[in-house]
């Protein structure tokens, strides 16, 4: 999947049900390039995503968990990866 790829499909899941490694549930809302979560009052900018989709890409032995994606919001970017099969 490319970059382009998979904001569009940030876009087609916005509003459904996703749930950290914790078990919080939380859903998002794309407003131009940045995602609104929730349970977060500072958005997750579209770069922050790309850096940790560019992490996974060049090193996905490495990416094990939201930690080690090592990005703003990374429990919430690592569990939108998981629920789209990305990790």
């Amino acid at each position: 999947m490319l970059k382009e790829e998979l904001w569009e499909e940030l876009v087609k899941n916005q509003g459904k049900i996703f749930h950290t490694v914790k078990g919080l549930e939380f859903r998002y809302q794309v407003i131009g390039g940045e995602l609104f979560v929730d349970r977060r009052s500072k958005s997750i900018t579209r770069a922050t995503v790309e850096k940790a989709w560019d992490k996974l890409q060049a090193m996905p032995e490495s990416v094990t968990g939201p930690k080690s994606l090592g990005v703003f919001g990374a429990p919430y970017v690592w569990a939108i990866f998981k629920e789209l099969k990305l990790v």
